[in-house]
């Protein structure tokens, strides 16, 4: 096992083999992935688990959280054709990544995340009263809210009580996230379409949901196959927003299979 020798961003490899970086999602930390990791890792991938800034053990950015921002603090730690697999708020900062820089990122896996997370005309979505009573929570209750929201990564799953717990049992090994990044990623969510920007990507793209996402709703599919011809869809039937967590097996034989099949760009 490696650990990132850059004290601002915390990473920390394992394994050997194809190179393929996990990115958390809102509110989360690295350490989310690490049963996945080691189950990637024995599958025979390198597999690296990052802080996103503010977050776990990273220090927050300078110039605050911004998508433009997360990928110019991660390219440096890229390997050249690295595969990228973001969650829900990590997705879109993979495909930011693999909108970037193309030459260094060979492969993309979005897991649970969308484009475009906010409902608006002909796009289904979180409701915006749902991620501004979020913001309104975090300035009264940090921790009860993060609370919330972990609930929410496996509503509708039929094994959420132990999803929950699992998830809450791995984020404590890690520090809170910072405050004010917290803030700026629900303005992320709030606020960032990356739709118009899809045909750019070049990259094979797996796209893989849960049936039961209560973030994701599976309305999205549709529109989002149509912006996006080219990648594929994997939906497994009784997976929430946190598929890794509840069907570990079943995520990773989607991804080893992708992978193993799909030529780099």
């Amino acid at each position: 096992m490696s650990v990132s020798l850059d004290e601002s961003i915390h990473l920390h490899w394992q394994g050997e083999g194809q190179a393929l970086l996990l990115l958390h999602g809102w509110g989360m930390n690295g350490r989310v992935f690490d049963p996945f990791a080691r189950l990637l890792a024995e599958r025979g991938f390198r597999v690296g688990t990052v802080d996103l800034p503010g977050f776990g053990l990273s220090a927050p950015l300078e110039g605050g959280l911004s998508l433009e921002g997360l990928g110019d603090a991660l390219l440096p730690h890229l390997p050249q054709g690295c595969v990228l697999a973001g969650w829900s708020l990590g997705g879109m900062v993979a495909t930011q990544l693999a909108l970037a820089s193309p030459q260094r990122v060979s492969h993309l896996v979005t897991l649970a995340s969308s484009p475009c997370f906010r409902a608006r005309d002909g796009w289904p979505g979180i409701k915006p009263r749902v991620l501004e009573g979020f913001a309104q929570a975090l300035n009264q209750d940090l921790t009860g809210t993060l609370e919330r929201f972990v609930a929410l990564q496996a509503m509708g799953s039929a094994s959420a009580r132990s999803d929950t717990k699992a998830i809450r049992a791995l984020l404590t090994e890690a520090p809170e996230p910072d405050p004010q990044a917290l803030a700026q990623g629900l303005e992320i969510l709030r606020d960032a379409d990356q739709r118009p920007a899809l045909a750019g990507v070049r990259q094979p793209w797996l796209r893989i949901y849960g049936r039961l996402d209560a973030l994701v709703p599976s309305d999205s599919l549709a529109p989002m196959a149509r912006l996006t011809p080219e990648s594929r869809e994997a939906v497994l039937p009784k997976a929430a927003h946190a598929p890794f967590i509840s069907h570990p097996q079943e995520t990773a034989d989607l991804i080893q299979s992708f992978l193993g099949s799909a030529a780099p760009a």
